[in-house]
């Protein structure tokens, strides 16, 4: 869950980082396309939807757009389910610290 928190919080600064600009660099959209096409079955499909074709534009910035409003809505919803299976369960504890310190 810490990780798809983590990813979450990733693509959220990464769609803030490309709106002001309004444009993107061919490096970036060369490492974009690169890794969601290495996805098996979907990767070709999910290309063209990022780009909302083969070009950065409108539709693209406002798809980013959205993403960009709606991603900090469900990073907040993932944070709480996160501390509620963290109140549930536990921690794993994978240093091996004491828990008990104040004790």
């Amino acid at each position: 869950m810490g990780i798809i928190l983590l990813l979450a919080v990733m693509a959220t600064a990464f769609m803030g980082y490309v709106l002001p600009w309004g444009q993107m660099s061919f490096w970036g959209a060369t490492v974009i396309t690169n890794l969601l096409s290495a996805i098996p079955y979907i990767g070709t499909t999910l290309v063209e939807w990022i780009w909302g074709g083969f070009s950065v534009d409108k539709a693209t910035l406002t798809r980013f757009f959205a993403f960009h409003f709606i991603l900090p809505f469900i990073i907040t919803a993932l944070v709480l389910v996160h501390l509620l299976f963290l109140h549930e369960t536990g921690s794993n504890n994978p240093t091996g610290l004491n828990s008990d310190a104040d004790k």
